[in-house]
């Protein structure tokens, strides 16, 4: 909890300061960006920048602690194995939503075809730099210093429940009519939290949650971050490359099994996911031992 709560700190003071610096950086006139879109991305810099003088005061600023333990050829490997497989597990979501017509294919256009490509290369990178970069901070850094304090599930839920949290603190645009000045910056940074924990969230988080789970626990079971991250990498790919090629459809009788995250992940992922967790921990179950022990290192 302690580990948990340094981690949330930490990502608040770099949100307040995102958001001091918002109104001044777009005074400037140099920046063309959507107000809440210029706080979020000084908010991922100041996250970046701070990240390794914050783990040496926590005193995990070495790369086993981040997750990054097993030797390079087998931590690729596990990430490009991790990614297929993240690949077919959001492939059978997308493709139970289109079977349910939650999501309907989207109509091709002239030059469809190079726009994919683009597209798909677009997924892919960033879903590599998202897995990289989510997965060093939560299954690495957070994960390795709840871990080395507490057991299994200490590590694996704290690390879950911050990791879906965060992706909902995050800010938005102004209502209408609003002007973005040093008040509008101030209504901005309030709404990122009393905006993020609505009831119309509660499917998405529990996806997150679940998510999160998932992941600590092959963290855990593999004792590296590597097929996390292709995990994490393939997923983000099959969401964009699928809203890419498919649209939703708000009145489906079966709407309600996704959320207004990114209208792919809801109940239905959450179902899914959770049935894998239940794989997983059936084929991996730990004993009494390996509550405060090293996690073991497979590829």
């Amino acid at each position: 909890m302690r580990e948990t709560a340094a981690f949330f700190v930490y990502l608040l003071v770099c949100l307040v300061l995102g958001a001091l610096l918002t109104y001044p950086v777009l005074a400037t006139g140099v920046v063309d960006l959507a107000p809440h879109r210029v706080m979020g991305r000084l908010t991922q810099a100041f996250i970046l920048i701070g990240l390794w003088p914050f783990l040496k005061a926590l005193g995990i600023a070495n790369w086993a602690s981040l997750g990054y333990t097993a030797p390079r050829r087998v931590f690729l490997a596990a990430v490009w194995r991790g990614w297929l497989l993240g690949v077919a597990i959001l492939a059978v979501l997308v493709g139970a939503l289109l079977a349910l017509g939650v999501r309907v294919p989207d109509r091709l256009s002239e030059g469809w075809m190079l726009a994919l490509l683009a597209k798909a290369a677009q997924a892919l990178l960033g879903g590599l730099l998202i897995g990289l970069f989510e997965e060093s901070f939560f299954r690495g850094a957070l994960y390795g210093a709840i871990r080395r304090r507490g057991g299994v599930w200490s590590a694996v839920v704290w690390t879950a429940l911050l990791y879906a949290a965060v992706h909902f603190l995050k800010p938005h645009p102004l209502s209408a009519g609003v002007p973005f000045d040093l008040a509008g910056a101030g209504q901005m940074f309030a709404q990122v939290f009393t905006g993020a924990f609505q009831w119309k969230h509660v499917d998405s988080m529990a996806a997150l949650f679940l998510v999160g789970l998932f992941l600590g626990l092959v963290r855990e079971r593999t004792g590296h971050i590597g097929w996390c991250i292709g995990l994490h990498a393939g997923w983000v790919f099959v969401i964009q490359v699928g809203r890419h090629l498919t649209d939703g459809a708000p009145t489906s009788s079966y709407a309600w099994l996704t959320g207004g995250y990114d209208g792919v992940i809801g109940w239905l992922a959450a179902g899914w996911i959770g049935l894998l967790i239940l794989v997983l921990a059936w084929r991996w179950r730990p004993s009494r031992g390996e509550g405060t022990g090293r996690p073991r290192l497979s590829s």
